[in-house]
């Protein structure tokens, strides 16, 4: 691969409705933006790419930016080194759930990292038996029930935390992660 480290790219709302986004033009979006390398995962927005630390900091916009003129509509990109990947996958608090059944857990991706006074004021009983813990610029989900009932939304997270947010099973976190390291 070529030089710089690597970066993933987790975008929110694509291929979700009307908001169609095709990975080959993603990953040329990607390209124009300076990242070198690139690699898209499924069909939701995952994008694994190389660049330096000074060209990481300003792919997110322009890739938004792009999609905003090309497609009309935003999605906002949140991005993780390789290493901040690795470090996802070592601190889940929800290992043995994810062990048992990984279709339960899930990671939520914060573009910002919260104020404590924010996260200390979220309802940890809003959508019973649904569990979270925020760590970070994280927040790990498990949803026994599965995500579909679940009151733990991107929108009541982003409202309360005042950021961006951006959820993906622990498969495709797993996956990605993966990726990041070859």
């Amino acid at each position: 691969m070529p030089a710089g480290a690597s970066h993933v790219a987790l975008l929110r709302g694509v291929n979700l409705g009307k908001r169609r986004l095709p990975m080959k033009e993603l990953a040329r979006i990607f390209e124009e933006a300076g990242a070198a390398g690139v690699r898209t995962y499924i069909q939701s927005g995952n994008v694994v790419y190389r660049a330096s630390a000074a060209r990481a900091r300003r792919v997110p916009a322009l890739v938004e930016t792009a999609i905003a003129e090309r497609f009309g509509f935003d999605a906002p990109v949140v991005t993780r080194t390789a290493a901040e990947m690795a470090a996802i996958v070592r601190a889940n608090p929800y290992a043995r759930e994810a062990a048992a059944d990984p279709k339960s857990v899930h990671v939520g991706f914060l573009r910002d990292e919260p104020a404590a006074s924010a996260v200390s004021a979220l309802d940890p009983d809003r959508s019973p038996p649904d569990t979270f813990v925020v760590m970070g610029r994280e927040i790990y989900f498990h949803f026994p029930n599965g995500l579909a009932k679940s009151k733990l939304t991107n929108p009541w997270f982003d409202s309360r935390l005042d950021t961006v947010s951006t959820m993906r099973n622990w498969r495709t976190v797993i996956t990605l992660e993966e990726m990041a390291r070859a």
